[in-house]
């Protein structure tokens, strides 16, 4: 390969790596951080499940497949704003404690927006914003 041959493919790897976008999300099923990682840099948001029912009305065993519907379709709303965001990365790893890390990976698996995104999974447990971003930090240097 000539010069000019070894200097586009340089080229066009190093444009690749600049323009993969890496987020982290440590969820469970109330609350969802996000932690963009860039130049080993972190940006973080939060997601947290929008619940309108009051405590009372939880407490209640009266109407209780009601009370189940409304709960899903909450928790279904929480997963798309979720996913709704990381329509913008390339790679994504999903963490935590609870089994949201998997139904929502389920439902990413399920929309076509996702089918060229590297989605990685872990088991997790609670842990310190701290943790969290070197969670994501440790888990993308290993996959430059």
């Amino acid at each position: 390969m000539n010069n000019v041959g070894q200097e586009v493919l340089y080229n066009k790897i190093n444009q690749r790596m600049e323009t993969t976008k890496k987020i982290g999300v440590w969820m469970d099923h109330s609350v969802a951080h996000l932690m963009k990682l860039t130049n080993e840099t972190i940006v973080a948001s939060t997601i947290k499940l929008e619940s309108s029912l009051p405590a009372k009305e939880q407490n209640l065993g009266i109407h209780e497949r009601l009370f189940h519907d409304k709960e899903q379709r909450q928790l279904s709303a929480y997963f798309k704003r979720v996913s709704d965001v990381l329509k913008d990365y390339n790679e994504v790893i999903l963490f935590g404690p609870t089994d949201a890390r998997t139904e929502l990976l389920n439902l990413l698996k399920a929309d076509h927006h996702f089918n060229n995104v590297k989605i990685g999974v872990r088991a997790a447990d609670k842990m310190t914003e701290n943790q969290q971003h070197a969670f994501v930090k440790e888990y993308f240097k290993g996959t430059k």
